[in-house]
């Protein structure tokens, strides 16, 4: 079934031309040389990035008859489809990520559940590209944006784009979150970030400190121990465990709870902030097994070590579980190595500091535009997509709509908001 608003096939662009490189783009990474050509003309909008809520985005503006290239451009920096899903680890299959949902006019289907996230977001995702003719340019990297005569003016490593208004659709993943703690600039270990984990077996015969209390470092605990690599938890709170069903009114709750924080120009919190982990089948085992649980907070990190606030005077004690007590089998709880330290805490020896500690939005090539409040975050409207204080500006996959089937939504929002702004100009 074609996609809504797509054009049958023209002569040189069946399967075979398509399996040919479409743009200037493409041809560089190829690696045939080509003259770069960028859209001299004013564009009716430029979206910025090409995940989940870019996509959608881009399929709404198709379906209000604009064409991509003519009208609107899709700007993406990775190399090929997929997103932030492009750079998951290789252990994170389909069947442990959090759920995908379809892009609009087009249904994922029924994926084998062993096979990589990353590989069937890439094949979807990519199938989605080339179905909607979207043509995204990439990699494109957008440096800064500004706002003047009446235009975004977009700034990227491969020139300048100018548009009469802008989707920003860039997610997270490029802006990962490492808090500060005492000593971390003094530890000789190794720190890497969820953004930089690849593979469990990097880490075969080191001892590694999982911070965060997220479905990441639980799920990177299960990975270092099927390769029989020791680990520890910490985390700044007891994991938020839950028996809620996640349903789509559940959903839609959670997205309102973090769209307040929006509307009142504060940082948005991730979706999963507010979610909390459910008490799956396969958490449970390694609850038991101890496998999973927290030994507190991280106080500090020494030269080769983590000081901790919840293993008591001997390394042995373990602190509140929340829900997951009564999964809690005392006896598998084992005694952290180390010493007690001067003012009453626990130092365990550590050679790997991993930071589950989520992302921020990624929004720093915004600056220009001069939009952040008080409370670190852009004010947006009651849609969660419009701009309050630069009219011709919709956030996509911003706060609540961070998830996949928020995106989903904020996409289409963004694009009735383009149609909508573009009206009232030619009113005026």
């Amino acid at each position: 079934m074609k996609a809504p608003g797509a054009r049958e096939a023209a002569p040189g662009q069946g399967p075979a031309a398509r399996a040919q490189p479409r743009n200037n783009f493409q041809r560089e990474a190829l690696g045939i040389s080509v003259t770069l050509v960028l859209p001299t003309h004013i564009l009716k909008t430029v979206v910025i990035g090409a995940g989940q809520a870019g996509l959608a985005a881009a399929h709404h503006l198709r379906r209000a008859g604009m064409v991509a290239g003519e009208d609107f451009v899709v700007l993406d920096s990775n190399d090929g489809p997929g997103g932030a899903w492009r750079h998951r680890w290789d252990s994170l299959t389909f069947g442990r990520a959090h759920a995908i949902h379809d892009l609009p006019g087009l249904a994922l289907g029924v994926p084998d559940p062993t096979e990589p996230a990353r590989e069937v977001v890439k094949r979807y995702y990519g199938e989605y590209e080339e179905q909607n003719e979207l043509n995204v340019l990439r990699p494109v990297q957008v440096k800064n944006v500004f706002y003047t005569g009446g235009l975004f003016k977009i700034e990227t490593n491969r020139g300048t784009f100018e548009s009469r208004t802008l989707i920003n659709a860039t997610g997270t993943w490029e802006s990962p979150y490492i808090p500060y703690y005492p000593g971390i600039n003094e530890f000789t270990g190794q720190q890497l970030h969820t953004k930089n984990y690849r593979a469990a077996s990097d880490f075969v015969g080191k001892r590694v400190l999982v911070v965060g209390g997220g479905t990441s470092a639980l799920q990177f605990l299960q990975d270092l121990n099927k390769q029989g690599i020791e680990t520890v938890l910490a985390t700044r709170r007891t994991v938020q465990w839950t028996r809620q069903s996640f349903n789509d009114e559940w959903g839609l709750n959670v997205e309102r709870e973090v769209a307040k924080r929006v509307q009142a120009g504060k940082q948005p919190l991730s979706v999963s902030a507010v979610t909390g982990i459910g008490l799956a089948h396969y958490y449970t085992p390694d609850i038991r097994s101890g496998l999973l649980l927290s030994r507190g907070n991280l106080v500090r990190l020494t030269e080769r070590g983590a000081v901790l606030n919840g293993p008591g005077s001997d390394g042995s004690e373990l602190p509140d579980q929340g829900k997951a007590n009564p999964y809690v089998h005392k006896e598998n709880v084992a005694k952290l190595p180390g010493h007690l330290t001067d003012d009453g805490f626990w130092e365990t020896p550590i050679d790997v500091v991993l930071w589950a500690t989520g992302f921020r939005a990624n929004i720093g090539h915004l600056a220009g535009l001069r939009l952040r409040e008080k409370g670190g975050g852009i004010l947006l409207g009651k849609d969660n997509s419009t701009s309050v204080r630069q009219p011709g500006l919709f956030m996509a996959g911003y706060g609540s709509s961070a998830s996949t089937l928020g995106a989903t939504r904020a996409g289409r929002r963004a694009a009735r908001g383009v149609r909508r702004h573009l009206e009232r100009e030619l009113v005026k």
